[in-house]
């Protein structure tokens, strides 16, 4: 059985837990937190993961500037990015998609969007 691992960069600590209750529904899933971009980014360097899951509105480094650090690390240019955010305007969404990530959710977020979300990125059932 393999084993996942999930990097979760988001500065609000109540949402951080909201995510991590969330996918602890997934099977075999590891998940990591990060308080912000900057953490992010530490924790990227430090292992690599199977899918990441970010904020756009951080402190400090913002969604859109980890996505575009993550496409440009040999690691991680492949790793399948989900983005939650507040912001729900068409501009941001293709502002994200261009940058590279790979899927876009809108806050509030509901747990089962986001399980199905992570599921089908990481192609388990």
């Amino acid at each position: 059985m393999a084993e996942y691992s999930c990097l979760i960069v988001e500065d609000s600590p109540m949402m951080r837990q909201l995510l991590v209750f969330a996918l602890a529904r997934v099977k075999n899933l590891r998940v990591t937190e990060a308080d912000d971009g900057v953490d992010g980014l530490r924790k990227l360097a430090q292992s690599k993961y199977d899918v990441i899951i970010t904020d756009i509105n951080m402190p400090i480094m913002d969604g859109l500037k980890l996505v575009k650090r993550v496409r440009t690390d040999p690691v991680h240019k492949d790793t399948p990015i989900i983005i939650i955010t507040t912001e729900g305007s068409q501009e941001d969404r293709q502002r994200a998609l261009q940058l590279g990530a790979n899927a876009y959710i809108t806050k509030p977020i509901q747990a089962p969007q986001v399980i199905a979300k992570v599921k089908e990125l990481l192609r388990i059932e």
